[in-house]
C-alpha cells in the first residue's frame, strides 16, 4: 500500500449539495428509527413514553449547537472542526490566546470519544438488521426476534472494515453514494409513516386491530396498565414528565449528532466559507426537523395493546414489527415482503451514516496528526487516494470491537428475554455465546445502550465545548452579534451539559438501569484522565509548551 511520506491537502471537490448530503447522511433517519427506537423503548421504562418529547429538546439543543458551529465555520474552514475553531478562536484573543493548545487538545480529545464510539453503534445495529432479516426468512436457523449473538457480532466486524475500505477509496465516490442513499430512505420512511398513521386512524379505541403473530385483537389505547400506548395524538408529543423527557434526550442525541460533521470537510469543499455554514444547517432541518419528528410520532401513534412499548422492549427490531403488522393490514398481506424493502433501505442508510462518521473521525485524527498532538502517522495521507488511511483503518477496529461487544451483549439488562422464551430459541452456533438465564442477563448492563451513551457523553462534551468556543471567537470582532454569539451558545452549552448532568441524575432518582449511565460516566473520565496523563507527555517529549508563548 503506497503512503504518503510528506503532508500533501486534501482537494476540494465538493459543493453545496456534496457537503450537505455528507452532513444528511451521518442523521441517517432510516438507520435510527430502526435501532433507537428499540433503545429509547427499553431505556428506564416507562420514560419511552416522553420518545417524541426527549427527540424534541435535543433538537432545541442541536439547533443552538448548530448556529455556533455554522458560525464558526464562516471564520475558520479547514480539516479540524472543533479541533481547528478551538486553536484559532483563542490564539486570535489579545489575552486567552496562552490557552489555545490546551483548548484545542481538549477539543480535539473529547471529539475522539464521540467520533471513535459512534459507529460502533452502528455496525452493531447492522447486526441486528441482517439478523433480523435472516431470522424472518429462516426461522428454523436464527429467531427474528433474537437473532444469535454471534451472528449479529460477526456481521459487525465484517461491516466495519467493509465501510472502512470504501472511506479509505475517498470521499468523492462517498458522497454519491450518500447522494442515493438519503433520497431513499427518506422516501421510503415517509411512505411508512403515512401507513403508521393510516392504521391508528382506522383503528380507534376498542376497534379489532392485528397483532405481530397474525390473530386480531380489541384493542385499546392507554399509557397504564401492562400495555402501554398513547390515548391520543397529543400524549405522542407531550413530555408527561421532566426527567422521562432529558433522560430520552441522552438517548436521542444521537438520532440528531452529525450536522457538525462538515465542518471537518473545509479542505474538501469549493467555496468553504459559504457551503459548509449552509450544510450545518440545512441538514439539521432536513433530516431532523422534517423526517425524525414525522417518523417517531407515526410509530408512536401506531402502538396499541396488540403491539405495545412493552412489545417494542421484547424484540430486536419493533420497527420491523410494526412493519409486518401494517404491511397485513394495509397492503393486502404483504407484511413480511413491506418489512423487507424497507429493511434493505435501513441497510443502505447504515452505510451512509457509518461512513460519514469514519470520515469526519478520521479527519478529526489526521488533522491532530498533522499538529503532532497525537502519533505523527495519523497525520499521513495514502499516496493515491489522499485519505488518512491511518486513522480509518484504525478506528474501522476500535468500530469493530466495540461493534461486537454491544451486538454479544445486546440482549442483556432491560432486553433480556424470559427464561421460557430463551428456551424456545434454536439450539445452534449462533446462540453459543451472548445468552444465559433471564436472571443472569438482566443483572448485566445492556451493551448497545452502554455504547450509545459512551458516545453520546463525548457529544455532550463536544458540543457544549463548541459553544464555550463560539462565545471566546466572536468576542473583540467587529462580526460579534449578541444574539448568536452570546444567548445562543450559552444557551446550547447549557442544555448540553444539563443532559450530562442525567447520568447521575437519572440513577439518583432510580430512573431505570443505574449500571449504563454510571459505566459510561466512568469510562468517559478514564478517557479524559488518559488524555491528561498524554498530552503532558507528550509535551514534554517533544519539548513543546503547554501555553502559547505569545498571540498569532
Amino acid at each position: 500500500m503506497a503512503e504518503q511520506t510528506e503532508k500533501k491537502s486534501m482537494v476540494p471537490t465538493l459543493g453545496l449539495t456534496g457537503v450537505t448530503v455528507n452532513a444528511m447522511a451521518l442523521i441517517a433517519p432510516g438507520a435510527f428509527l430502526w435501532i433507537t427506537f428499540f433503545v429509547q423503548a427499553t431505556y428506564a421504562p416507562p420514560s419511552g413514553l416522553a420518545m417524541w418529547a426527549g427527540i424534541g429538546f435535543a433538537l432545541v439543543l442541536a439547533y443552538a449547537t448548530a448556529i455556533s458551529y455554522s458560525e464558526l465555520a464562516k471564520l475558520y474552514p479547514g480539516a479540524g472542526s472543533s479541533y481547528l475553531f478551538a486553536e484559532q478562536a483563542f490564539l486570535s484573543k489579545t489575552h486567552a490566546y496562552k490557552f489555545a493548545r490546551i483548548a484545542k487538545f481538549t477539543i480535539g480529545w473529547a471529539s475522539h470519544l464521540y467520533y471513535w464510539i459512534y459507529p460502533a453503534v452502528m455496525v452493531a445495529t447492522m447486526g441486528v438488521l441482517v439478523g433480523y432479516i435472516v431470522g424472518t426468512l429462516a426461522p428454523d436457523t436464527m429467531n427474528n426476534a433474537i437473532p444469535g449473538p454471534i451472528f449479529m457480532a460477526l456481521v459487525a466486524i465484517t461491516f466495519s472494515y467493509v465501510v472502512a475500505y470504501i472511506a479509505f477509496r475517498g470521499v468523492t465516490g462517498a458522497t454519491s453514494v450518500n447522494i442515493a442513499i438519503n433520497a431513499i430512505q427518506i422516501a421510503a420512511l415517509l411512505f411508512f409513516s403515512a401507513l403508521a398513521v393510516a392504521y391508528r386512524v382506522g383503528h380507534p379505541d376498542g376497534a379489532t386491530g392485528m397483532a405481530l403473530d397474525g390473530t386480531s385483537k380489541v384493542l385499546h389505547y392507554s399509557l397504564t396498565g401492562d400495555t402501554p400506548a398513547h390515548p391520543s395524538a397529543w400524549s405522542v408529543i407531550s413530555p408527561h414528565n421532566i426527567s422521562w423527557t432529558m433522560l430520552q434526550a441522552t438517548v436521542a442525541i444521537l438520532l440528531l449528532v452529525g450536522f457538525e460533521s462538515v465542518t471537518a470537510m473545509g479542505e474538501e469543499a469549493k467555496n468553504p466559507k459559504r457551503d459548509i455554514p449552509l450544510a450545518v444547517i440545512l441538514s439539521l432541518t432536513i433530516q431532523c426537523l422534517f423526517c425524525y419528528l414525522i417518523e417517531y410520532f407515526a410509530a408512536n401513534y401506531f402502538l396499541n395493546s396488540a403491539y405495545s412499548l412493552k412489545d417494542a422492549q421484547g424484540s430486536a427490531a419493533p420497527i420491523g414489527d410494526m412493519m409486518v403488522i401494517i404491511g397485513n393490514a394495509l397492503l393486502g398481506g404483504h407484511g413480511q415482503a413491506f418489512m423487507l424493502i424497507e429493511a434493505f433501505t435501513v441497510f443502505l442508510a447504515l452505510i451512509g451514516t457509518t461512513l460519514s462518521c469514519i470520515n469526519t473521525g478520521a479527519r478529526v485524527t489526521y488533522a491532530m496528526g498533522r499538529d503532532e498532538e497525537v502519533p505523527e502517522h495519523f497525520g499521513l495521507l495514502h499516496g493515491d487516494n489522499l485519505t488518512p488511511h491511518r486513522a480509518i483503518w484504525t478506528l474501522a477496529t476500535i468500530s469493530a470491537v466495540l461493534g461486537a461487544f454491544a451486538a454479544l451483549t445486546y440482549f442483556t439488562g432491560g432486553s433480556a428475554p424470559d427464561d421460557k422464551t430463551m428456551a424456545a430459541l434454536p439450539h445452534n452456533f449462533w446462540y453459543a455465546l451472548g445468552l444465559g438465564s433471564n436472571a443472569t442477563m438482566t443483572s448485566l448492563p445492556n451493551g448497545l445502550l452502554t455504547v450509545t451513551l459512551l458516545s453520546n457523553f463525548g457529544t455532550f462534551v463536544l458540543y457544549g465545548l463548541t459553544n464555550v468556543v463560539c462565545i471566546v471567537a466572536f468576542r473583540e470582532r467587529d462580526e460579534f452579534h449578541g444574539f448568536k454569539h452570546m444567548v445562543v451558545p450559552v444557551f446550547g452549552a447549557f442544555a448540553n451539559f444539563a443532559c450530562l448532568a442525567f447520568y447521575i441524575i437519572g440513577p439518583i432518582e432510580g430512573l431505570g438501569s443505574v449500571k449504563e449511565p454510571l459505566i459510561a460516566l466512568a469510562l468517559s473520565a478514564v478517557w479524559g484522565i488518559y488524555g491528561a496523563v498524554y498530552f503532558a507527555r507528550s509535551s514534554r517529549r517533544k519539548g513543546k509548551t503547554t501555553l502559547v508563548a505569545k498571540p498569532a
